[in-house]
């Protein structure tokens, strides 16, 4: 892993943030991770409370709780049970629609503002595309999604979940957006093997997002505890998730476009065809 070049573009990355143009591109990604997140939550909120809220019922699992409550003396808090068991469940998806947005609306912005202004000489092989980011934000998602379900028992083991949660958002993270920051200027192979010989340096950066992403998390589980004031915690924790995300954003965009530069000072060369090597006749 190198180090000296992941603190090099957090470094870059913060003095880019500061950037007034920067605050700005968190506008349209929030204004519609917004609106998606309020669809799913009209559509589907409502729902898997009652769902919750009958299951608990059905297998006697809201008296254990209850009884749990009563015990430690937060009995209050029994009425909000499905509530927050809903908001834990939504919480990769509007994490994940925070991710997509950015990956929509702010990487092909920050890719040309970081590459005109920083790597201004570096070609351009344009060897990514808007359907090829969809799929791959996608497709990272429902890997992300099955591996999450599969580990759900071990968040129960102390202090496995304050490692294993910010390791899957990092690998998710990473894997959406390393696509678009190589989007402009790497082709497809370039992508792979810089994707391949900077894994752990790149999993470092979107494990440092994750952890970064942990306080707009606990803004957005703390609706299910207050639900009038839902909407408003619900907004408060997508904008910090879009601060957040287009600093990671940033971060990887600096480090992918320097790797990009080094990669191709090292690839070796094509030398002269056989045409171009024999003497015209």
């Amino acid at each position: 892993m190198n180090i000296a070049s992941v603190m090099r573009a957090w470094g870059r990355a913060v003095a880019a943030q500061l950037r007034y143009r920067m605050l700005l591109l968190t506008l349209l990604p929030f204004a519609a991770a917004f609106i998606l997140c309020g669809v799913i939550m009209y559509l589907g909120l409502q729902a898997s409370m009652d769902l919750i809220q009958a299951w608990l019922t059905e297998n006697n699992r809201f008296l254990k709780v209850g009884d749990v409550l009563t015990f430690v003396g937060l009995a209050s808090l029994k009425m909000v049970v499905a509530p927050f068991v809903s908001m834990w469940v939504l919480l990769p998806i509007m994490v994940f629609t925070s991710l997509l947005c950015i990956a929509m609306f702010a990487m092909p912005a920050i890719n040309k503002h970081v590459g005109s202004r920083d790597y201004p000489e570096l070609e351009q092989k344009n060897g990514g595309t808007l359907l090829g980011s969809i799929w791959h934000s996608l497709s990272s998602f429902v890997v992300f999604v099955v591996v999450w379900l599969l580990t759900l028992p071990l968040n129960l083991i102390p202090f496995v979940n304050l490692l294993l949660q910010p390791l899957l958002w990092g690998w998710l993270t990473y894997r959406v957006m390393v696509y678009d920051a190589l989007a402009l200027h790497a082709d497809a192979d370039e992508r792979v093997s810089l994707m391949q010989e900077h894994r752990w340096s790149l999993m470092c950066i979107g494990t440092i997002a994750g952890l970064f992403g942990a306080a707009p998390g606990l803004l957005w589980l703390g609706g299910g505890m207050w639900v009038p004031l839902l909407p408003v915690m619900a907004g408060a924790a997508l904008w910090i998730y879009i601060l957040v995300f287009v600093f990671t954003g940033l971060w990887f965009q600096h480090y992918c476009l320097e790797a990009l530069q080094r990669h191709r000072s090292v690839a070796p060369q094509a030398g002269p065809s056989v045409s171009q090597t024999l003497p015209s006749l």
